[in-house]
């Protein structure tokens, strides 16, 4: 029989057929589910909270949930953010009211898509027991489940599985499946290393394409099963890239991007952008990097870049990948093409060391509010000069009377910097020194 007859016959997918059906049969997350841990003892004492599984995909969030309900004996019951609505929930919550006693856990996958007033239907039958929810998301729950909600719920966070993680289920497919167990499956040279490295992390990606990569090799007619390197590649659509997200090169390639953006070279800056895009990296963690860049390596040569890179931000927050590559293209290229300064940086460094190695002065008193009279008789705010009314300036010592006056923003000459290094030096003499 033809590999691909008995896919059909069996009709679910790998990484379908592959689930876990126990704690045991689990893999990963050992910070939650090793014996002795919180989430574990939850579960085996049979005592669960409501609660949202934070992490990325294909690490076992629903899964996880199904195990929950099997191993507690509850009801389970698994409805989609996407999909469903208001009435689907209350639909819920009255079949769990007639539930009569037994546990009732509702799954809701992409919980961070429900608005709020989805969300706000959950409160009362969450608060009173009626459920026990479990909430899925890819997303930050802090920015994405109301507050509410969140505080009657535990967030635990799960990672993206280890490469020891992916083998053990890589191999656990090819010598447990129905289908797989009888092929005679064999990885050529770096094939099954490089699967596990493209695969990010995600156990239903490494079993889809370990699928795939088999009916392909399976339609070249060989004696074994050979997946290779390309095969691998053709599986994931993806050519293998020198990257690690936890390892050092990752390291190598974002220091590589900043430092192209630093040194306003904007065409090196996107193909290290596009790299680490191609490779997996997450691109919140580039428009992170772009947000301290803007103000670490453009200041004030350019006010406007820490806008550009905090509107990507938000940006690549709100649409995702594929389309948030352009936006970070957008942001990179504007800060890669700025003027340059680093003064503002320099500046907050240099008065914080002077705050290690000295001493800190009390505030002046012409600097402190008197919002009381007993303020007031103390000499608060006495002396201060209000500096509006004298045309936006006024020459009055704004540092501590037991601390000599330092320099240290010094503007540069780049971009807006300059204009601002000239009414600086205008309205301190001292700066011109």
């Amino acid at each position: 029989m033809e590999l691909f007859d008995q896919i059909d016959h069996t009709s679910r997918p790998l990484a379908d057929r592959m689930r876990p059906k126990s704690l045991d049969e689990f893999v990963g997350q050992s910070h939650l589910l090793a014996p002795g841990k919180v989430l574990r003892q939850s579960i085996e004492q049979k005592k669960l909270v409501s609660m949202i599984l934070w992490g990325p995909p294909g690490v076992g969030k629903t899964t996880l949930a199904r195990i929950m309900a099997r191993e507690t004996g509850a009801e389970f019951v698994n409805i989609s953010a996407v999909t469903s609505g208001v009435a689907d929930i209350r639909k819920t919550i009255t079949r769990a009211r007639s539930n009569k006693g037994q546990p009732f856990i509702l799954f809701i996958d992409e919980i961070h898509r429900f608005n709020k007033a989805q969300q706000d239907a959950l409160l009362h039958s969450v608060e009173d027991g009626t459920l026990l929810l479990i909430g899925a998301t890819t997303e930050n729950p802090s920015f994405e489940v109301i507050s509410a909600l969140l505080s009657r719920c535990r967030v635990y966070k799960l990672e993206h599985l280890n490469k020891s993680d992916l083998k053990e289920i890589l191999h656990g497919a090819m010598e447990k499946d129905s289908v797989l167990k009888d092929l005679d499956i064999e990885f050529t040279q770096d094939a099954e290393s490089i699967l596990i490295d493209l695969c990010g992390g995600d156990a239903r990606n490494l079993l889809t394409a370990l699928e795939l990569a088999v009916r392909v090799a399976e339609s070249k007619d060989q004696p074994k099963r050979q997946i290779t390197r390309s095969l691998v590649e053709e599986a994931l659509q993806r050519r293998t890239l020198i990257y690690d997200k936890k390892g050092e090169y990752h390291y190598d390639v974002i220091s590589a991007f900043i430092k192209s953006v630093r040194g306003s070279d904007p065409d090196a800056a996107i193909y290290w952008l596009a790299r680490m895009l191609e490779s997996g990296e997450d691109p919140l963690f580039v428009a992170r990097r772009l947000i301290i860049l803007a103000s670490e390596d453009v200041g004030n040569a350019d006010p406007h870049a820490l806008m550009v890179a905090t509107s990507a931000f938000h940006a690549v927050h709100a649409i995702g990948m594929p389309e948030a590559r352009i936006t970070l293209a957008q942001a990179t290229t504007y800060l890669a093409s700025a003027p340059k300064s680093n003064a503002a940086y320099l500046a907050i460094e240099e008065a914080r060391q002077e705050l290690v190695n000295s001493k800190s002065g009390d505030v002046p008193l012409h600097l402190r509010n008197a919002p009381t009279s007993l303020m007031k008789s103390m000499g608060y705010a006495a002396g201060y000069i209000y500096p509006h009314d004298k045309g936006g300036f006024a020459d009055q010592d704004y540092f501590p009377s037991d601390v000599s006056r330092r320099i240290y923003y010094r503007p540069t000459e780049n971009g807006i910097e300059k204009k601002i290094k000239d009414r600086l030096s205008g309205l301190w003499p001292k700066r011109k020194r």
